[in-house]
């Protein structure tokens, strides 16, 4: 079953950074602040090689991703899904929407456009398949 992203409006377009939350191989979650892009029904993120995510995607690939709350704990938004690792991803430069929301983040961390593709060169999907949300 996918989840309805439509439900929670352009937060997904808005907000900058994600908490991804992925299990490693003896049971302990990890929530790692991540940046993202909605492609309809699923949720792209961009990694670098060899970061312990990956391994504990490729052990276990059901993960949570959170979105943040108001200084209230309201507009709450949190999902469940399932990652895979795209074996022939396309590289973030490519992707015009990407390049358009983190064009900024991308210029304030020294990187350009090309460079940032190729430190972040592998793509994480997310189907995402159970969403809550909290107004």
């Amino acid at each position: 079953m996918t989840a309805n992203l439509d439900q929670i409006g352009g937060k997904l377009e808005e907000e900058l950074v994600g908490w991804l939350t992925t299990v490693t191989p003896k049971g302990q979650p990890k929530s790692t602040i991540v940046w993202f892009l909605r492609d309809g029904s699923d949720l792209l993120i961009y990694s670098r090689p060899a970061k312990p995510k990956l391994a504990n995607i490729a052990a276990n690939p059901q993960v949570a991703f959170n979105l943040r709350s108001d200084r209230h704990g309201h507009s709450i938004v949190t999902m469940e899904g399932s990652a895979t690792i795209e074996d022939d991803p396309i590289p973030a430069h490519l992707l015009p929407q990407y390049v358009d929301k983190y064009s900024e983040s991308i210029k304030a961390n020294g990187w350009t456009d090309h460079s940032f593709a190729e430190d972040y060169s592998v793509l994480i999907r997310i189907s995402v398949n159970r969403l809550r949300t909290r107004p």
